[in-house]
Protein backbone atom coordinates (compact mmCIF):
# COMPACT_ATOMS: atom_id res chain seq x y z
CA UNK A 1 0.00 0.00 0.00
CA UNK A 2 1.71 3.39 -1.09
CA UNK A 3 1.92 6.25 1.63
CA UNK A 4 -0.51 9.32 1.03
CA UNK A 5 1.76 11.96 -0.13
CA UNK A 6 1.17 15.37 1.93
CA UNK A 7 0.43 18.81 0.23
CA UNK A 8 0.37 21.65 0.97
CA UNK A 9 -1.20 25.28 -0.21
CA UNK A 10 1.09 28.40 -0.23
CA UNK A 11 -0.05 32.07 0.17
CA UNK A 12 2.02 34.56 -1.62
CA UNK A 13 2.10 38.56 -2.05
CA UNK A 14 5.00 38.67 -4.29
CA UNK A 15 7.50 37.23 -5.65
CA UNK A 16 7.47 34.15 -4.53
CA UNK A 17 11.41 33.12 -4.12
CA UNK A 18 10.54 31.08 -0.76
CA UNK A 19 7.83 29.83 -2.47
CA UNK A 20 9.98 28.59 -5.61
CA UNK A 21 12.17 27.22 -2.64
CA UNK A 22 9.33 25.24 -1.79
CA UNK A 23 8.52 23.56 -5.31
CA UNK A 24 12.01 22.81 -6.03
CA UNK A 25 12.33 20.92 -2.87
CA UNK A 26 8.92 18.87 -3.58
CA UNK A 27 10.03 18.16 -7.52
CA UNK A 28 13.41 16.85 -5.91
CA UNK A 29 12.32 14.37 -3.19
CA UNK A 30 8.70 12.69 -2.46
CA UNK A 31 8.20 14.69 1.08
CA UNK A 32 4.93 16.64 -0.18
CA UNK A 33 3.51 18.60 -3.37
CA UNK A 34 2.30 22.22 -3.76
CA UNK A 35 -1.33 21.72 -4.27
CA UNK A 36 -2.24 25.35 -5.11
CA UNK A 37 -0.77 28.87 -4.54
CA UNK A 38 -3.37 32.04 -3.65
CA UNK A 39 -2.13 35.55 -3.61
CA UNK A 40 -4.41 38.65 -2.75
CA UNK A 41 -2.75 40.39 -5.33
CA UNK A 42 -3.03 39.37 -8.67
CA UNK A 43 -0.12 41.10 -9.97
CA UNK A 44 2.33 39.35 -7.76
CA UNK A 45 4.62 37.86 -9.69
CA UNK A 46 5.02 34.31 -7.90
CA UNK A 47 1.66 33.14 -9.32
CA UNK A 48 3.12 33.68 -13.12
CA UNK A 49 6.12 31.14 -11.67
CA UNK A 50 3.41 28.76 -10.34
CA UNK A 51 1.39 28.61 -13.63
CA UNK A 52 5.12 27.92 -15.06
CA UNK A 53 5.62 24.99 -12.92
CA UNK A 54 1.51 23.38 -13.69
CA UNK A 55 0.23 24.53 -10.03
CA UNK A 56 -3.23 26.15 -9.59
CA UNK A 57 -3.38 29.32 -8.93
CA UNK A 58 -5.94 31.75 -7.34
CA UNK A 59 -6.16 35.49 -6.41
CA UNK A 60 -8.31 36.76 -3.66
CA UNK A 61 -7.67 40.47 -3.62
CA UNK A 62 -8.03 41.93 -0.34
CA UNK A 63 -9.18 45.53 -2.10
CA UNK A 64 -12.38 43.85 -3.44
CA UNK A 65 -13.92 43.83 0.17
CA UNK A 66 -15.14 45.75 2.77
CA UNK A 67 -13.28 44.32 5.41
CA UNK A 68 -11.03 42.04 6.67
CA UNK A 69 -13.49 39.18 8.03
CA UNK A 70 -15.52 39.34 4.55
CA UNK A 71 -11.54 39.08 2.52
CA UNK A 72 -10.76 35.84 5.42
CA UNK A 73 -13.81 34.30 4.46
CA UNK A 74 -13.13 34.27 1.07
CA UNK A 75 -10.24 33.08 1.05
CA UNK A 76 -10.72 30.59 3.39
CA UNK A 77 -13.08 28.93 0.84
CA UNK A 78 -10.39 28.70 -1.51
CA UNK A 79 -7.89 27.32 0.77
CA UNK A 80 -10.34 25.09 1.35
CA UNK A 81 -10.76 23.59 -1.70
CA UNK A 82 -7.27 22.36 -2.03
CA UNK A 83 -7.71 20.22 0.97
CA UNK A 84 -4.22 20.48 2.24
CA UNK A 85 -2.69 19.30 5.30
CA UNK A 86 -1.08 22.51 5.88
CA UNK A 87 -1.25 26.31 4.84
CA UNK A 88 2.12 28.12 3.99
CA UNK A 89 2.66 31.66 4.45
CA UNK A 90 5.31 32.31 2.09
CA UNK A 91 5.60 36.28 2.19
CA UNK A 92 2.11 36.99 2.84
CA UNK A 93 1.73 40.37 3.58
CA UNK A 94 -1.51 40.30 4.82
CA UNK A 95 -2.39 40.49 9.25
CA UNK A 96 -4.85 37.78 9.95
CA UNK A 97 -7.45 37.70 12.77
CA UNK A 98 -7.71 34.93 15.59
CA UNK A 99 -10.72 33.64 13.16
CA UNK A 100 -9.08 32.46 10.25
CA UNK A 101 -5.42 31.53 12.54
CA UNK A 102 -7.78 29.56 14.16
CA UNK A 103 -9.47 27.86 11.56
CA UNK A 104 -6.01 26.42 10.52
CA UNK A 105 -4.79 25.92 14.01
CA UNK A 106 -1.76 23.84 14.43
CA UNK A 107 -1.07 23.63 10.57
CA UNK A 108 -0.48 27.16 9.68
CA UNK A 109 2.91 27.79 8.75
CA UNK A 110 4.73 31.20 8.50
CA UNK A 111 8.60 32.10 7.78
CA UNK A 112 9.74 35.61 9.61
CA UNK A 113 12.92 36.99 9.28
CA UNK A 114 14.21 37.33 12.39
CA UNK A 115 15.43 35.41 15.33
CA UNK A 116 11.81 35.64 17.17
CA UNK A 117 10.64 36.74 19.45
CA UNK A 118 13.13 39.94 18.42
CA UNK A 119 11.69 41.92 15.88
CA UNK A 120 8.56 40.76 15.08
CA UNK A 121 6.84 43.10 12.27
CA UNK A 122 8.28 44.81 9.80
CA UNK A 123 11.94 46.28 8.64
CA UNK A 124 13.29 43.66 10.29
CA UNK A 125 16.96 44.28 8.95
CA UNK A 126 16.69 47.45 9.74
CA UNK A 127 15.79 47.07 13.36
CA UNK A 128 18.32 44.29 14.00
CA UNK A 129 21.04 46.34 12.62
CA UNK A 130 19.69 49.72 14.83
CA UNK A 131 19.90 47.56 18.16
CA UNK A 132 23.30 46.66 17.54
CA UNK A 133 22.73 42.75 17.39
CA UNK A 134 25.89 40.67 16.66
CA UNK A 135 23.31 37.92 15.34
CA UNK A 136 20.16 37.57 12.59
CA UNK A 137 18.59 35.21 11.04
CA UNK A 138 15.20 33.78 9.99
CA UNK A 139 12.40 31.71 12.37
CA UNK A 140 9.46 29.12 11.08
CA UNK A 141 6.73 28.71 12.83
CA UNK A 142 3.40 27.57 13.35
CA UNK A 143 0.97 30.85 13.87
CA UNK A 144 -0.96 31.96 16.24
CA UNK A 145 -3.22 34.71 17.04
CA UNK A 146 -0.45 36.68 18.42
CA UNK A 147 1.39 38.47 14.99
CA UNK A 148 4.89 36.97 14.39
CA UNK A 149 4.48 34.63 18.00
CA UNK A 150 3.94 30.43 18.04
CA UNK A 151 5.29 27.32 18.75
CA UNK A 152 9.18 27.61 16.53
CA UNK A 153 9.63 24.75 14.07
CA UNK A 154 13.06 25.79 13.14
CA UNK A 155 15.64 28.74 13.21
CA UNK A 156 18.99 29.84 11.59
CA UNK A 157 21.49 32.57 12.28
CA UNK A 158 23.60 34.66 10.40
CA UNK A 159 26.14 36.60 11.55
CA UNK A 160 25.81 40.62 11.26
CA UNK A 161 28.92 41.93 9.87
CA UNK A 162 30.28 45.53 11.00
CA UNK A 163 30.06 47.62 7.69
CA UNK A 164 25.94 45.67 7.39
CA UNK A 165 23.70 47.09 4.85
CA UNK A 166 19.92 46.24 5.54
CA UNK A 167 19.47 44.76 1.59
CA UNK A 168 23.35 42.86 2.84
CA UNK A 169 21.51 41.32 5.45
CA UNK A 170 18.58 40.76 3.94
CA UNK A 171 20.21 39.12 1.14
CA UNK A 172 21.88 36.92 3.59
CA UNK A 173 18.81 35.86 5.49
CA UNK A 174 17.19 35.05 2.67
CA UNK A 175 19.22 32.30 2.06
CA UNK A 176 18.45 30.89 4.98
CA UNK A 177 14.89 30.91 4.44
CA UNK A 178 15.11 29.29 1.10
CA UNK A 179 16.75 26.49 2.58
CA UNK A 180 15.17 26.46 6.01
CA UNK A 181 11.45 26.49 5.30
CA UNK A 182 11.26 23.44 2.89
CA UNK A 183 13.32 21.06 5.44
CA UNK A 184 10.96 22.50 8.27
CA UNK A 185 7.44 21.95 6.18
CA UNK A 186 8.48 18.53 5.16
CA UNK A 187 9.89 17.80 9.30
CA UNK A 188 6.24 18.84 10.18
CA UNK A 189 4.57 17.39 7.19
CA UNK A 190 5.94 14.26 8.58
CA UNK A 191 5.56 14.38 12.28
CA UNK A 192 8.84 15.02 13.12
CA UNK A 193 8.34 18.65 14.87
CA UNK A 194 5.60 18.54 16.86
CA UNK A 195 4.16 21.51 19.13
CA UNK A 196 3.66 20.63 22.76
CA UNK A 197 1.80 24.00 24.39
CA UNK A 198 4.05 26.72 23.02
CA UNK A 199 7.10 24.50 22.31
CA UNK A 200 8.27 22.50 19.59
CA UNK A 201 10.85 20.05 21.05
CA UNK A 202 13.61 19.48 19.57
CA UNK A 203 13.00 22.51 16.75
CA UNK A 204 16.52 23.59 17.15
CA UNK A 205 18.28 20.25 16.52
CA UNK A 206 18.18 19.95 12.98
CA UNK A 207 21.25 18.35 11.51
CA UNK A 208 21.20 21.36 8.90
CA UNK A 209 21.23 23.90 11.59
CA UNK A 210 25.62 24.34 11.86
CA UNK A 211 25.79 23.67 8.10
CA UNK A 212 23.42 27.08 7.08
CA UNK A 213 25.40 29.06 9.85
CA UNK A 214 28.99 28.15 8.56
CA UNK A 215 27.66 28.72 4.81
CA UNK A 216 27.02 32.35 5.90
CA UNK A 217 29.83 33.32 7.78
CA UNK A 218 31.39 36.39 7.42
CA UNK A 219 34.47 35.96 4.53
Amino acid sequence: MSKRVRSIVVLISGRGSNLAALVDYAQNSPDFVVAGVVSNRADAPGLAFASSQGIPTEVVDHALFGSREAFEHALAGVVDLFKSDAVVLAGFMRILTPSFVNRYAGRLINIHPSLLPAFPGLNTHERALEAGVRVHGATVHLVTAQLDHGPILDQAVVQVHENDTPEALARRVLELEHRMLPRAVSAFLHGKLKAKGERVPGALRLPLLTALSTTVAPE
